[in-house]
């Protein structure tokens, strides 16, 4: 399987290309956060649409507001909580921070980047030393392909935390429901008034495994609790089910 590391020098973000609404301010971010790192992610070029794996053009290409300008490889194997997997992987990766990218199979079992770099391999359920050492970034991917071949919404879901404040919510949390099939989104971006009423960007992947898609609805990227959408899996954007990488 491909793939290319995103540019996250590019100019081209969510922050640039999507206006604040009127009477909405910025949230602030943390430097070198996750949540500045998904703010920063380059974008493909406005009117890309939202394609598949295979090339083809996804079903959920309607709800696309922009494409998130990282690949997908060739298999199906990014999808939903897959693509929420791989942007936290990237950041750690790229802060260098090996230690925290780790992710559990549905099976239980915790499969950390470290012991993959170190040269073990997972086999039945163990891991076997079978390679040298190597933390360059294709081992890097090839440690996320297992991940996504053995991970999936419960997993992920079990490993976040719950969040319990409407008020709390920040770019990086996830709204995530575990099952088979289990759904999830990203929050990307985070804009509130003066009332403390907030505004957010969503960003996807889907079955067949697709580009990580920012979405829309009827031609609105800023979504809201308090609003109910036509997306795919929308009574998602609940409470109930928003969860952080972070306590």
């Amino acid at each position: 399987m491909l793939f290319f590391v995103a540019n996250v020098t590019g100019t081209d973000n969510v922050v640039t290309r999507f206006n604040v609404p009127a009477g909405y301010h910025q949230c602030a971010v943390q430097p070198g956060s996750f949540a500045e790192y998904l703010q920063g992610l380059p974008l493909k070029p406005a009117g890309t649409h939202t394609l598949t794996y295979k090339g083809a053009t996804a079903a959920t290409d309607p709800f696309t507001a922009a494409v998130v300008d990282m690949s997908v490889g060739k298999e199906d194997l990014q999808q939903c909580a897959d693509a929420v997997m791989r942007l936290r992987g990237e950041y750690l990766y790229h802060q260098k921070r090996y230690a925290e990218i780790a992710f559990h199979f549905e099976s239980g079992f915790r499969c950390g980047y470290i012991q993959y770099a170190n040269g073990y391999r997972y086999v039945k359920g163990h891991w076997l030393l079978k390679a040298k050492t190597d933390y360059g970034y294709k081992i890097f991917i090839d440690y996320m392909q297992l991940v996504f071949a053995y991970a999936g919404t419960p997993s992920l879901e079990k490993g976040l935390y719950k969040v319990t404040e409407a008020d709390k919510l920040k770019t990086g949390d996830v709204f995530i429901k575990g099952g088979s099939p289990g759904h999830c989104f990203i929050v990307m971006d985070v804009v509130e008034n003066s009332q403390h009423k907030k505004l957010f960007l969503l960003a996807q992947s889907f079955m067949p495994a697709q580009n990580i898609q920012v979405l829309q609805y009827t031609g609105n990227p800023w979504f809201s609790m308090d609003v109910k959408t036509g997306i795919w899996y929308s009574e998602l954007v609940d409470m109930a089910y928003l969860r952080s990488f972070e306590k």
